[in-house]
């Protein structure tokens, strides 16, 4: 079951794109923070949280089950995304060193929470089981196989893969053309 587009509009999102297909059984946290592009598709159980910054999603994005985005800083979602099943993307992350707290129970002045903003550009494609952390760009065209962990800024049109990802092969380019024919149909 998804929402209607009336639905959307009630709930309280920033803005709310046309043909969007979102879950009745996905949640959202700071809702009038997250903005919904045309065409966007988010699946069962996925949690965005939106925090001071929000969460901007494209055209054409899809965001498949089990998948969260979290954090206080933006996290940014261009047009033609595609987020694979389980994907965590963080824009904040606690200090895992020991010389800190954790947890958001805690009071802030014993914690030290790195935020910092995540991007990922068009047409990059995100694989299963992917974490994302803070201070993150994902190129144009960027592809991250599935169980990464992603800690650094992927090049454009590049594949990467593993813990931490390192570069696979260069990525072709005929995404774009495809996009052409796509936006000259919709005109």
């Amino acid at each position: 079951m998804h929402y209607t587009y009336n639905e959307l509009i009630e709930l309280g999102f920033a803005k709310v794109g046309n043909d969007c297909l979102i879950s009745k059984k996905a949640s959202f946290y700071g809702i009038n923070r997250i903005t919904l592009g045309n065409n966007v598709r988010i699946d069962d159980f996925c949690v965005l949280s939106a925090g001071k910054e929000g969460i901007v999603l494209g055209n054409f994005v899809h965001i498949a089950v089990f998948s969260s985005l979290i954090g206080q800083s933006l996290i940014k979602l261009d047009s033609y995304t595609n987020i694979s099943s389980r994907v965590s993307i963080y824009s904040s992350s606690d200090d895992y060193s020991g010389d800190y707290m954790t947890n958001p129970m805690v009071p802030a002045e014993f914690t030290n929470v790195t935020h910092g903003p995540v991007y990922i550009a068009e047409h990059v494609i995100i694989g299963s089981g992917t974490v994302i952390l803070p201070n993150v760009t994902c190129h144009i065209g960027a592809a991250v196989g599935a169980l990464s962990l992603v800690a650094s800024d992927v090049p454009e049109f590049t594949i990467v893969a593993g813990v931490p990802v390192k570069k696979i092969n260069q990525r072709s380019k005929a995404m774009l053309e495809h996009q052409k024919r796509l936006e000259s149909s919709y005109k």
